[in-house]
């Protein structure tokens, strides 16, 4: 007996009329239902195949243009229709500032019934090209191969260094250019290739879990500084070194250099001990007036030029006169915290990872900052009432949390401590949503504004600003 095989649903001639969260095209079926679409583009009328089915919503792909929209423009990379990365690229930049900044709004509205008393225009990025300072490259035994290169005799058993192919962990889109990373980004990865093929290391093979070569991390300031981390799956240190000597040689701007030997199943290095075989142990940058150093282990903020626009909108928001005790949460190395700490009386940093507090305490010394302190571990087990006591209840609160949100015991200290304001920030407008619509208990939201620190990606950052009712 054959296979009980589901019949294909495809809905015809839907016309896309907005992007929605995640960059999917948003249309209506004959019935009303909204249907989200993937690789699509606000004018576009396609047929799409119904992949999920839920009473009110729908989600598919295309399988048949029937007209493109007018507003699609040509890709800058060649690699835009398999590399999965900055998918909005075929759209005009001033068009996609536009359908995020109402996206933001949207989703605010929709999920957290949140109505901002204003909203601020989206702040575009001044670079849209070459604006990252930090990406991952994985090497591969096997290449990525597209629909049409599956149905011909063309092998996939090629050495490559690029990004993962969403959906395809063992497989690598190959990337000989990057549009996302200026500065030595491109000849360093083209070159790190070249030479692990003359020294005929093997490329990591994650179906198998062997293979010498694992990845890059590549990390660049605006300062012209590059720093190198390759992860390796090599226990052999004369070997390491006369390999990354070759890579130094041929690329003398390089500023730091480090390597982790990597035996794990997983990429993460992270919790990896990193080895400083060439220059400095930190690359620099400056955010206006604040030097930052940066390690191997260091999060920064990933487009630095629009990061200082980002901390602006957050001090003009805190409204700050240089009397106020300032709490940062989330503060990563303490870049919001060290930011305006001229414009406060003091600025409290917590922050769960401890070597992101040790580069915050560095750089606070660094730059001749006396009026900042932090403090390493949970925000929820931090943040009490003795913490407030000791430090004092704060006129300004500025929380920063990862894209999960924060804790719901967070939100909890924070309607207890009824800070006159509040100055959230978030990569994540679903989670910012439902963390407002808690903390409307006891806040009204005051102002808005989208920042867009990735151009060509469907990622926005969003600042409110919350005065407590």
């Amino acid at each position: 007996m054959g296979r009980n095989r589901k019949k294909k649903v495809i809905i015809e001639d839907l016309e896309v009329f907005e992007l929605a969260d995640k960059g999917k095209g948003v249309a209506k079926d004959p019935e009303g239902r909204i249907v989200f679409i993937e690789n699509v583009v606000p004018g576009d009328i396609v047929d799409v195949q119904i992949t999920k089915k839920k009473k009110s919503m729908l989600m598919g792909f295309p399988v048949h243009f029937k007209k493109h929209s007018d507003i699609r423009i040509k890709p800058m990379c060649k690699h835009f229709e398999f590399c999965g990365g900055c998918t909005l690229q075929n759209i005009p930049y001033e068009k996609q500032i536009a359908f995020k900044d109402n996206n933001v709004i949207q989703v605010l509205n929709r999920l957290g019934k949140i109505y901002p008393e204003e909203v601020l225009p989206i702040l575009p990025s001044n670079s849209v090209e070459f604006y990252r300072n930090k990406l991952e490259f994985s090497f591969s035994n096997k290449r990525w191969l597209s629909k049409e290169e599956m149905n011909t005799d063309i092998s996939n058993l090629e050495d490559v260094l690029g990004f993962h192919r969403a959906g395809a962990y063992d497989k690598i889109l190959n990337i000989d250019k990057c549009h996302l990373q200026g500065g030595i980004s491109n000849d360093l990865r083209n070159s790190i290739k070249e030479i692990a093929i003359e020294f005929e290391f093997s490329f990591y093979d994650a179906r198998q879990q062997e293979g010498i070569m694992r990845n890059i991390f590549i990390k660049t300031s605006t300062l012209g500084q590059c720093m190198l981390i390759l992860s390796i799956n090599l226990n052999d240190e004369p070997k390491i070194r006369e390999f990354l000597d070759v890579v130094i040689e041929r690329n003398p701007e390089l500023t730091s250099v480090y390597y982790a030997i990597n035996t794990k199943l997983n990429d993460f290095i992270m919790d990896l001990p990193m080895v400083l075989v060439h220059g400095k142990p930190y690359i620099e940058e400056m955010l206006r007036d604040v030097k930052f150093r940066i390690g191997p282990k260091s999060f920064f903020q990933t487009n630095p030029e629009q990061a200082v626009r980002l901390f602006e909108v957050v001090e003009n928001f805190a409204g700050l006169s240089g009397n106020e005790n300032v709490y940062d949460l989330y503060t990563g190395i303490g870049s919001i915290a060290l930011f305006i700490a001229h414009k406060c009386k003091q600025v409290v940093g917590i922050e769960e990872v401890e070597a992101a507090i040790a580069d915050a305490k560095e750089n606070m010394e660094r730059n001749n900052i006396n009026n900042a302190v932090f403090y390493a571990g949970d925000v929820k087990n931090i943040l009490t009432d003795s913490f407030a006591k000791e430090h004092g209840k704060p006129d300004v609160l500025i929380t920063d949390p990862p894209r999960a949100g924060m804790h719901g015991k967070v939100v909890e200290m924070l309607l207890q401590l009824e800070v006159p304001k509040i100055v959230y920030v978030s990569c994540n407008p679903g989670t910012q949503a439902r963390d407002l619509a808690l903390l409307s208990e006891k806040y009204v939201v005051a102002k808005s504004q989208a920042v867009d620190m990735f151009p060509h990606t469907h990622h926005i950052e969003n600042v409110v600003l919350l005065t407590l009712k």
